[in-house]
Order: C-alpha cells, then sequence, then structure tokens
C-alpha cells in the first residue's frame, strides 16, 4: 500500500507537506520521501527507507536542507519515491501508489522504442515509478500521458505529480479504489489520501476526485484536466481494515462504520442462536476494537481489552519480511491483563482473517494466561482472493490464504468451484470452512462477516465498492 499528500501554496509549506505525510504512515513502512520546488533552488528530493525508523525522525532533517512553496510526498511499500524526472513533457518529480501486474510486458514495450532505456536496480528490476513516468512522456502532455499510463496498466496508478513551475498534477486510479481529496486552506490548497491530513494543518475539505479524474492545482484552485468515469470500485478494505479510524472516504467515517459492523456482526449472532456465555468483548488491537465496541453495545456484553499492545518502541508486526519475525515482533507486543483473562470465556473481534498464523499465536497466548474459552469474530468475510489491485497484503499466492488453504484440504480443486458456498455461514460448506479453522486456530466458535452485512454497514451503492477478495469480482 502507500499514501501520498501534497500542498501548493503562496508561502513556505515544506514544514506542512513534512507533517501531511507523517499522518499517512498507518498505510507502509518501506519507504519514505519528499520532493519540493523553490523559485531558487528549483525541484529538490529526497527519500529514505523507513523499516527500522518512522518517517518523522528519518525525514526532520530535510527542513533545514530543503525548502519550497510547492511539494509533494509519499509513504510506500513499493519502491523507493517520489523520483526526479526529466522528459520531453519539462522537469518534474512523481509518485505512483497502487500496483502494476503488467510490468514486465509494458518495460519490454517501453525497451522497443528508440533509446529506450530504464535504471536497473537489483537483479535487474525496474522501479514502478519510473515505468510509469516513462508511459506518461509517451504523449504530447501531462493530462493525456496519465490517461494513456493508467490505461495500459493491469492494476491501479494513483498519481501526484509536482512540476517545474511548482503547479501539482492530482490523478485518481481509474476505477477510484483508492481516495484522493482535496483541501483549501487560507495560502493554497492540497491533495492528500487521507483527509484529515491536511485538515489537522489548517484546510478544509474541497471535495474528492472520482475515478479517472485527473486536477490541476494552483494557488489559483483546482481545476479539472481529465473528466471522472462513469464506474467506480472503491476498496472496501478502507473502512474494515487500513483506514484510519479519522478517515472519512466517499462521506463515510471509518470508526463509525466499524461501530455499525461490529453491531451487523452481533444482530446476526443473535440470529443464529449463539448463545455461549461471554465475559468479555474485546477487539484484536488497534483495528478490530471499533468493531468489538460496536459488537459490545449491540450485544450488552461488557467490552475489556484483555490485552494491550506494546507500541511506543516496538514495529508495526507487518513489517519484518519474514513470517516467523513478525509473528516474533506480534508476540513481544502482547501486554495481557491477567484479571481479564484468567478463568474468562472471552469473545475478539479482529478486522480479517487472512493467513491466520499471527491470530493462533494470539489465541494460544490467551489460553496461556488462563482464558476458558475464546471466541472469535472476523468483521469482514473470508478473504477467498489476494487483491491485485493495491496490494496491500503480502500474499504471493491465493493458497496463503488460509481460507484457500482448508477449502483445497476438504475438497481439492472441486472446493474452488464452491466458493460462494464456503463464504456463506448458512450451508453445510460454510459451515465446515468455519468449524476446521476454527480446530486449526483454536477458536472456541469463528464466525465471519457476511458480504451483505459489511456493505450495509459501510453504506454504499454495492457496485461502488471493490470487494474482489471476498468474492473474486471485479
Amino acid at each position: 500500500m502507500g499514501g501520498y499528500f501534497g500542498i501548493v501554496s503562496d508561502r513556505e509549506c515544506l514544514s506542512d507537506v513534512f507533517f501531511g505525510v507523517d499522518y499517512h504512515s498507518h498505510l507502509g513502512t518501506r519507504t519514505g520521501g519528499l520532493a519540493a520546488y523553490d523559485k531558487q533552488l528549483g525541484l529538490q528530493r529526497q527519500i529514505h527507507g523507513i523499516e527500522s525508523a518512522p518517517f518523522r525522525t528519518r525525514f526532520e532533517h530535510v527542513l533545514k536542507e530543503m525548502r519550497g512553496t510547492s511539494a509533494i510526498g509519499c509513504i510506500s511499500d513499493t519502491d523507493p519515491q517520489p523520483l526526479l524526472v526529466r522528459s520531453r513533457l519539462g522537469t518534474y518529480a512523481i509518485c505512483v501508489t497502487g500496483v502494476v501486474n503488467n510490468a514486465e510486458a509494458l518495460i519490454e514495450k517501453c525497451l522497443q522504442r528508440e533509446g529506450g532505456a530504464f535504471d536497473a536496480m537489483t537483479g535487474g528490476k525496474v522501479n514502478t515509478t519510473q515505468l510509469v513516468s516513462a508511459l506518461i512522456n509517451q504523449k504530447n502532455d501531462f493530462a493525456e500521458g496519465i490517461r494513456f499510463a493508467q490505461e495500459q496498466i493491469d492494476g491501479t496508478a494513483a498519481i501526484l505529480l509536482l512540476k517545474d513551475d511548482g503547479s501539482i498534477i492530482a490523478a485518481r486510479d481509474l476505477m477510484g479504489r483508492l481516495p484522493m481529496q482535496t483541501g483549501k486552506g487560507e495560502h493554497g490548497y492540497a491533495v492528500s489520501f487521507e483527509s484529515f491530513a491536511y485538515e489537522k494543518l489548517g484546510f478544509e475539505q474541497l471535495g474528492e476526485l472520482g475515478p479517472g479524474e485527473i486536477a490541476l492545482i494552483t494557488t489559483d484552485g483546482v481545476r479539472q484536466l481529465a473528466p471522472p468515469g462513469a464506474h467506480k470500485r472503491v476498496c472496501a478494505f478502507l473502512w474494515s481494515y487500513y483506514g484510519y479510524p479519522t478517515s472519512t472516504y466517499e462521506g463515510v467515517n471509518v470508526e463509525l462504520m466499524r461501530y455499525v459492523n461490529g453491531a451487523e456482526m452481533a444482530e446476526q449472532d443473535e440470529k443464529n442462536g449463539f448463545d455461549q456465555h461471554i465475559d468479555y468483548v474485546g477487539g484484536v488491537p488497534d483495528s478490530g476494537t471499533p468493531h468489538a465496541i460496536g459488537y459490545a453495545n449491540r450485544s450488552g456484553k461488557h467490552f475489556a481489552r484483555a490485552f494491550i499492545k506494546y507500541t511506543p518502541t516496538w514495529a508495526r508486526s507487518f513489517m519484518p519480511q519474514d513470517q516467523s519475525d513478525r509473528c516474533r515482533v506480534a508476540k513481544m507486543k502482547q501486554i495481557p491483563i491477567k484479571e481479564l483473562i484468567k478463568g474468562k470465556d472471552l469473545l475478539f473481534v479482529d478486522d480479517s482473517i487472512v493467513r491466520g498464523t499471527q491470530l493462533r499465536e494470539t489465541v494460544d497466548f490467551l489460553y496461556e494466561n488462563g482464558a476458558r474459552s475464546v471466541h472469535m469474530r472476523s468483521a469482514c468475510p473470508p478473504i477467498l482472493f489476494g487483491c491485485k489491485f493495491l496490494n496491500f497484503s503480502r500474499a504471493t499466492s491465493d493458497m496463503e490464504l488460509i481460507a484457500r488453504r482448508v477449502i483445497q484440504e476438504q475438497e481439492g480443486e472441486e472446493g474452488f468451484k464452491h466458493l460462494d458456498e464456503y463464504a456463506d455461514g448458512t450451508t453445510e460448506r460454510g459451515k465446515r470452512l468455519r468449524s476446521v479453522i476454527a480446530e486449526k486456530l483454536h477458536f472456541a466458535s469463528l464466525e465471519f462477516q457476511s458480504l451483505e452485512g459489511i456493505i450495509k454497514a459501510i453504506g454504499l451503492n454495492p457496485c461502488e465498492l471493490c470487494t474482489y477478495c471476498w468474492n473474486g469480482k471485479e
């Protein structure tokens, strides 16, 4: 994944962009970067790895080394960026968020052009952002080039581009899977993945770009360069998992959606006759917590935090590349409150169940601290397809997904013809999926939110949401 932020102002704005980018740190852990424009210095750029230290500490020094009245920045889980590019369209800085599944094919096409060449990274890999810029540079202006690049890409590309006149070109991805929001301030305009990032800096909400919309941002305002498309597919996982609690997308706040989603799950448990004694309802921190609050409020069961994540020094658990290292970090962060665990029947809500490895470690940790039983609820449906649009999961194969593995164990390849049944907890196959996963991960019981339930909690038209990871429909 990743996040982006930019400002065009009539005064020095690099400090504001520094804080705005930092507010996107929940979206990535690999690299961060800033690019700025100043009339005297022109375009400047710095990139740093943030796997071992947060963005804030790696970039504090840039406020002394760079300056600008316009700037863009990004947090990225892919290649280092933003890049500085000199082309026939001019010199510019560019950052791209998304995934390009057909990168090798596009690289080969570009290499066939006269003089085609790329800077190569280790192993001959080409920086994805450089590839996108090469596609843009094939056309006669930026708007035409961006649209061409996005149409050539199999995947997703949200683009911010800082020109050498200080203006910013913002392009939301073609299907609007990621948000791109604009704000207006006393001295200029901002563009951001997260609207709260510029609101904290004194900007007021101006609007959201539509799917595929391209806009030019100057100190005079936001001007449309290309209209939005007719179809939108916003990633539904924005609300259930990786969106920040204070975020609002398409008019729907993340925290409030999670309360509603938890309440929907509690209602479903009630309809299904779930009558187990539960001492406390809790969330698997952090994103599972608001879902659990909604569940507790609706069910009338007490909410409690039976364990706390120690976050002052420990990095996010998915940061290490090795799965065993990620599990160890996750385990070390979990500090129990034994008085809320020992001899208790607990129900936890997690934002999702992907591989299940870390969740089993969490449940075992609760039993080791004296829990009598641990029931589990997933705030989204079973994940049956790896995301091919945003790359927010490290899964490289569908068979890394625990739901897929269990289906294969049960029926082999034949089971994949019945994914709709496995996703539905009311069918025999669906009940079997839940029972087997519960046994593998040591849950006293397991249920998933239904696709209909999570769509209802979000509150948008189903045709406006991307639910590919749950039902395989694009």
